[in-house]
């Protein structure tokens, strides 16, 4: 037991193996779609873009598989991550619940996504891709893959949300620093690019149509595949090694969390974190355990949208997989949090939602900024604008036990530092965020587009 603020461990607790909840799941995830045939994709669809080491992990039910030792030997660079105890905000609360924070800003490129970038790139490597394609919300993901490329000599090509592309405009240079070559998307580089800059000229972009772009590029070039920064199977087996770390330097604190929490836009982050704990929940050993999804109020696929297949992309270039979503074309408005404005969900944080084995709720622009101001005055680092979604859901929590006078303990993974996100809070502070409400017209339009499976 340990009372320290802050809860280190050493290298060689690095888990040597993933987990994977498909092994626990209350029911098996429903199979992925052809949009063509629209019958269940197999191991042959997903070869043209993927590599078939990737393939395995995404349709694997075995609870655990092997790290290997090169991705373990590369995350030595920043892993294990801190976990801290949120002392000085606690104390401004004024709350008798304790408040954990998970920090994998310390990675090189400043969030969680570099857990999933450098498994990736190692499987690509090995089976001789010379380059990579991929989209980026705010650039957390196109800088991690970037940084991944760049370690295994790969080639990388980045795809990145238009209105994130300008009011981010260092992490693109950083993916530069890293070799990448990076487009505001939509591009007219793309089949898929071109056909939204002729209906709508001026597009900001959405993950949904750089997805497409990039999926487009990795299927019409022989040496090139596609990789993605969220959603998939194999994305949240990754991001595990964050939620297996916080087990162990809990134990070290003598403590477990009431509740866990995470922000969630695609869910690898909420996966990364809460899926080691729910394994306990759906064993049996923690049936009392809540989770928490943390969602913008512009853009709340969970607790808005619909359970049904979908696609993945903008274009309908991807398998149709059953998840929340606002529908394929649904336009998100332009809001600071870009990593989370994404219509759909990963299916694995779907299923789980939609048994209710997991809770989600969604805030607005404002609250969260107020949220994240508070934790950098209090804790001193400064949250990526997505990571203040679970922030704010954790001091809430803490200000319920503190109304109740509960001994809570609350858990919440901080995903990434804000230091490229200077103009948001700019904005925030100036008064000047949009509290962007649920626009429930556009996305009953995009719902009609759904194919009908």
């Amino acid at each position: 037991m340990t009372d320290e603020t802050k809860i280190l461990l050493s290298e060689k607790d690095i888990p040597t193996h993933w987990y994977n909840i498909q092994a626990d799941l209350p029911k098996p995830l429903a199979p992925s779609i052809h949009p063509g045939t629209k019958k269940p994709i197999g191991p042959a669809d997903l070869a043209p873009i993927f590599p078939m080491a990737i393939i395995q992990q995404e349709v694997s039910t075995e609870r655990w598989i092997e790290i290997p030792d090169e991705v373990r030997d590369i995350y030595r660079l920043w892993r294990p991550s801190p976990l801290y105890r949120a002392r000085r905000l606690e104390k401004l609360l004024d709350t008798p619940a304790k408040i954990y924070y998970k920090y994998e800003g310390v990675s090189p490129s400043g969030s969680h996504k570099t857990n999933t970038s450098i498994a990736q790139a190692y499987y690509n490597k090995q089976e001789g891709v010379k380059r990579i394609a991929t989209e980026t919300g705010a650039g957390q993901w196109g800088c991690a893959l970037s940084l991944a490329c760049n370690i295994f000599g790969l080639q990388c090509t980045v795809y990145m949300v238009k209105v994130s592309f300008h009011q981010k405009p260092y992490r693109k240079s950083l993916m530069h620093v890293w070799g990448a070559e990076v487009f505001p998307s939509p591009t007219d580089r793309t089949a898929a690019g071109r056909k939204v800059l002729e209906e709508t000229p001026e597009s900001l972009g959405s993950l949904g149509i750089a997805i497409s772009e990039a999926v487009e590029d990795a299927a019409t070039h022989d040496d090139t595949k596609y990789s993605l920064g969220s959603v998939l199977n194999h994305v949240l087996l990754h991001q595990s090694v964050i939620g297996l770390e916080t087990k162990k330097q809990l134990e070290l604190a003598g403590d477990y969390p009431d509740v866990v929490i995470a922000c969630n836009g695609g869910g690898s982050n909420f996966g990364g974190v809460a899926f080691p704990f729910l394994m306990d929940k759906l064993q049996g050993r923690r049936k009392d355990l809540r989770a928490i999804a943390v969602e913008p109020a512009a853009c709340p696929t969970l607790t808005k949208g619909p359970y049904t297949y979908d696609f993945g992309d903008t274009a309908g270039m991807t398998p149709l997989m059953k998840m929340y979503t606002l529908g394929h074309t649904f336009m998100p408005a332009g809001i600071h949090a870009g990593g989370l404005r994404y219509h759909g969900d990963s299916p694995l944080v779907s299923l789980l939602y939609n048994e209710k084995v997991i809770e989600a709720i969604s805030y607005p622009q404002n609250p969260v900024f107020e949220a994240a101001v508070m934790f950098a005055k209090s804790e001193g680092i400064l949250p990526a604008p997505e990571s203040a979604h679970a922030i704010r859901a954790a001091i809430d929590e803490a200000l319920k036990a503190k109304k109740s006078g509960e001994k809570k303990t609350i858990l919440c993974n901080l995903s990434g530092h804000g230091h490229f996100d200077l103009a948001a809070y700019d904005d925030y502070l100036a008064g000047k965020l949009v509290d962007y409400e649920y626009p429930a017209d556009k996305v009953k339009e995009a719902l009609s587009h759904i194919p009908k499976i």
